[in-house]
C-alpha cells in the first residue's frame, strides 16, 4: 500500500483522515517561542506543563549512548527542556561508579548549552547481584536512621523475597520491593547520587511492581520524602521531579500525590486492513487517558488530573515482527519505538503531529514525550537503537526527526 503523507484523527470516532496535506509545508525555521522556566524549590502548575511540553527521551544521553556533542546541537536546535532518561542504567550495578564519574563530566556540557534544561536519571524496577559490588556510604544509613557499618548493599535484602518478581529479569535479577529497608536505602543512595551530578528529575520506572507489599503507600512516601528533603537542600533549584509508570493512574496517600507528574507508555493501536498503520484511541489497552489521578501536589496545589506524559516505550520483539495481531501491546509486532522507527521519514514526521495533536485534544493534562534517543529492537535489520538526530559523520545512524519536532513545538504556542 503507498504510504501517505499526512495523518490527523477524529476524535469522535477515534480513527485516523488520511489527507494530502503535506507536513513539510510547516515552517520549520520559524522561532520557538518563549515560555517561563522558573522554579525554585516548588514548581507552579504553568511551568511544569511548559517543561513537560517541551520533553524528549534521551535514553543513556550521559552514559555513553549517541555523540554528546551532537545531541547537544540537536536538544539546542530544536528548544528541548525537559531531558527525559538521560542518565539511563537497566541493572549492571558494577558498571554504575563509572557511570555516575562519567555523567559527573558531561552533565556541566548540556547546562552550559542551556541551564535551563532539566535533566532527567532512572531508578527501575530492577536489582541484580552486581549491587553487592557497591558499598553503601555512611550518610545514606544515617539518612534513614541506621547504624553506620562498612559493608556493600544486599541483594536478597532489596529483592522480594518470593513470589513471582523474584528473579523476574532472570536468576539474580529482580525486583526491587520498596517496603524492605535496604531498598529504601539503596534507591536513597541512587537518588542523592544523580541529585548530587546536578540532575533534577527521577524516573522511578515501573512504581507499581514495586509496592506489592506497599497496600498504603507509606514506603513510597518515606523514599520521595527523604529524596525531596535532600533535593531541598541540594539540587541545583532545590527541588528535583519524581515521576514513574502509573498503570493504575496514579500514587495518591490521604489525599497528597506522590509524584510530581505522571508517566505512561502511549499504548498504540495498529490497524490490520492498512499494513503497518497504527492510531491512538481512548480505552485502547490500558492507555492513561483521561484517568490520571489528582489530589494536593508536593509543590502546594490541587488537580483533578496530574499532569502525565506519553511516551513511545521500548519492551522488545514479538516472534512474527512485521505481522498484525500479535496480542498485548505489540504494534505490528514491535514494541513502540521499535515500530515507529521502521516507518518512512514521511510518515514518522506525520505521525508525531497526529500524536500530539491527538494527546492534546484528547485530553489537556497530557503531553506526548519527543523520542529522541531509545533503545529499539529490529531483528530484520540487526538496528538497535534509535536516533531522532540529523544524520552526520557524528550520527551517521540518524533518522532525521529533529526538524519535525522542531516545527511541532515552534507551532504550539
Amino acid at each position: 500500500m503507498e504510504r501517505r503523507s499526512f495523518l490527523a484523527s477524529s476524535l469522535a470516532l477515534s480513527t485516523l483522515t488520511l489527507t494530502k496535506r503535506a507536513f513539510c509545508l510547516l515552517d520549520t525555521n520559524q522561532p520557538l517561542p518563549r515560555r517561563n522556566y522558573d522554579f525554585h524549590k516548588t514548581i507552579s502548575r504553568e511551568v511544569l506543563d511548559n517543561y513537560l511540553s517541551r520533553s524528549i527521551s534521551m535514553e543513556g544521553l550521559l552514559n555513553g549512548r549517541g555523540d554528546l556533542a551532537d545531541n547537544i546541537r540537536m536538544l539546542t536546535h530544536i528548544g528541548a527542556k525537559y531531558i527525559g532518561r538521560s542518565i539511563c542504567l537497566w541493572g549492571s550495578e558494577a558498571n554504575l561508579l563509572n557511570n555516575l564519574e562519567r555523567a559527573r563530566q558531561q552533565l556541566p556540557q548540556v547546562h552550559a548549552a542551556d541551564p535551563e534544561m532539566i535533566l532527567e536519571a532512572c531508578i527501575f524496577e530492577i536489582v541484580t547481584t552486581q549491587v553487592e559490588q557497591i558499598p553503601v556510604p555512611d550518610w545514606a544509613f544515617t539518612a534513614l536512621g541506621l547504624p553506620v557499618e562498612k559493608r556493600t548493599f544486599r541483594y536478597a535484602e532489596i529483592a522480594y523475597p518470593q513470589g513471582p518478581r523474584k528473579d523476574q529479569w532472570g536468576k539474580g535479577s529482580s525486583v526491587p520491593d520498596v517496603s524492605r529497608m535496604e531498598t529504601k536505602l539503596w534507591f536513597y543512595f541512587l537518588a542523592r547520587s544523580y541529585i548530587d551530578l546536578g540532575v533534577e528529575g527521577i524516573h522511578f520506572g515501573q512504581v507499581e511492581i514495586m509496592n506489592g507489599n506497599d497496600p498504603h503507600l507509606a514506603h513510597w512516601a518515606q523514599v520521595f520524602s527523604l529524596v525531596r528533603a535532600y533535593a531541598s537542600k541540594r539540587a541545583r533549584r532545590r527541588m528535583v521531579l519524581c515521576n514513574g509508570h502509573v498503570p493504575s493512574d496514579g500514587l495518591v496517600r490521604n489525599g497528597k500525590l506522590l509524584l510530581d507528574f505522571h508517566a505512561f507508555p502511549l499504548r498504540i493501536m495498529e490497524v490490520p486492513d492498512q499494513p503497518q498503520h497504527a492510531i491512538l484511541k481512548v480505552g485502547f489497552s490500558d492507555g492513561i487517558y483521561g484517568r490520571s489521578k489528582g489530589g494536593v501536589t508536593y509543590s502546594g496545589w490541587s488537580c483533578k488530573h496530574l499532569p502525565y506524559l506519553v511516551e513511545l516505550d521500548n519492551w522488545g520483539v514479538s516472534k512474527h515482527p512485521g505481522q498484525p495481531n500479535q496480542g498485548g501491546n505489540w504494534v505490528w509486532g514491535y514494541d513502540e519505538i521499535s515500530w515507529f522507527a521502521h516507518q518512512s521519514k514521511q510518515y514518522r514526521s506525520d505521525w508525531l503531529r497526529y500524536a500530539w495533536n491527538w494527546v492534546r485534544q484528547t485530553d489537556s493534562n497530557g503531553y506526548l514525550e519527543m523520542p529522541g534517543s531509545r533503545t529499539m529492537t529490529s531483528p530484520l535489520d540487526h538496528r538497535r537503537w534509535y536516533y531522532a538526530n540529523a544524520p552526520s559523520s557524528a550520527v551517521p545512524a540518524g533518522l532525521d526527526d529533529e526538524e519535525a519536532i522542531r516545527a511541532i513545538w515552534a507551532s504550539d504556542r
